[in-house]
């Protein structure tokens, strides 16, 4: 039992261990959460009894957190006495039918619906949660969340009004509907929280942070806390080298521009340099392995990525370095060992010519 003000007592009943002792026709335990029997179109799960601690309390608002698939429905009985046992319930038959066994202990449910007002009184409190589907995929229940009798608006009116049963049902509406707000309100820290967030509100906040959304949602809870961070250092060198790395797992090579000045007097080969990075000081070079990309509508989609980390006015421009041997003063190589041939190359209208083609034969310095 938890404080949620003053006035309140609330019980979040989950987990396997929250399930020992209750009574279950065609309905099992997969986990943490009940769920109705796969050949089974109804069934009830009758809960452990509750223990308020307090003689005549008087019990409020049921809510269940359930799965309710297309052509199912859940309902909720309730029961409340100072009495600690009650026999009827230890009595129930695994061979009962779940509907029948339910009215006959509890009387009518309470609701046809996960949501429901008890105004019960006494120390102790029975449940029951009846399931019926038409359907292949059957309803779930994760939690059952019970909150004690509080502020009412019906507590608020003069005595004669409070204690009219349908008075009392009206305003239990826009009770539930204020409890939901305020509800929500406490929650809302916890939503903020990319560990503790709902996976929609997950989403959101990655959009919120002008991240990925589109990222696993375990990968979200762990990235989304360093974004704040990040954005301190998103268009440095390792910031672009960290966003590279998490769009494609590589960790590129960088050079920028004045690193390979060719005007610059200490450049060791002005012209070589002047082919290969050009003179463009807006433009620097991202270096990745040649198999990075399996495909060119991946490698696509990574350029246009890209531009969302990189600094206004600047362009990048991606290299793929193919694997090679560099050969020292040094290297041995062995004895038949052929480094390198030409072959000669048949042109015609089917033979695509890549950029990075050498065609030649044995004629070729000719």
């Amino acid at each position: 039992m938890n404080g949620l003000g003053a006035g309140r007592s609330y019980w979040h009943l989950s987990g396997a261990e929250r399930w020992k002792g209750g009574v279950f026709l065609s309905v099992e335990q997969r986990g943490d959460s009940l769920y109705l029997s796969d050949k089974a179109f109804e069934g009830v799960a009758f809960l452990s009894p509750l223990d308020s601690g307090e003689e005549d309390f008087r019990w409020g608002r049921v809510k269940l957190e359930t799965e309710l698939p297309p052509d199912s429905s859940v309902r909720i009985y309730a029961r409340a006495s100072d009495e600690p046992e009650w026999a009827a319930w230890r009595q129930i038959s695994p061979k009962a039918r779940g509907s029948e066994a339910a009215r006959l202990l509890f009387g009518e449910p309470k609701a046809a619906s996960g949501d429901a007002w008890l105004s019960e009184r006494g120390r102790w409190l029975w449940l029951a949660v009846g399931f019926t589907s038409g359907a292949a995929e059957k309803p779930r229940l994760d939690a059952v969340n019970i909150l004690a009798e509080s502020d009412h608006m019906a507590d608020y009116l003069p005595a004669f009004y409070q204690d009219q049963d349908f008075t009392y049902r009206w305003l239990s509406i826009f009770t539930a509907m204020l409890q939901d707000l305020e509800g929500n309100i406490e929650q809302s820290r916890r939503q903020l929280s990319p560990a503790a967030a709902d996976p929609d509100m997950l989403h959101y906040l990655a959009h919120w942070l002008c991240a990925d959304g589109s990222e696993p949602e375990q990968e979200l809870r762990r990235t989304l806390p360093e974004v704040i961070e990040e954005y301190e250092t998103m268009y440095t060198v390792s910031g672009i080298q960290r966003s590279v790395r998490r769009l494609t797992g590589q960790t590129p090579m960088i050079i920028e521009h004045f690193a390979v000045d060719p005007n610059d007097p200490n450049c060791p080969d002005p012209e070589l340099y002047r082919r290969l990075y050009g003179d463009d000081p807006y433009r620097f070079f991202l270096l990745l392995p040649q198999g990075t990309f399996t495909e060119q509508k991946q490698m696509e989609r990574f350029l246009e990525q890209l531009q969302e980390f990189t600094p206004a006015e600047t362009t990048p421009e991606l290299v793929l370095l193919k694997p090679s041997v560099q050969l020292d003063w040094h290297t041995y190589l062995g004895v038949n060992t052929k480094i390198e041939e030409y072959v000669t190359a048949v042109i015609n209208e089917s033979v695509t010519i890549q950029y990075d083609t050498t065609i030649g034969g044995e004629d070729h310095e000719r």
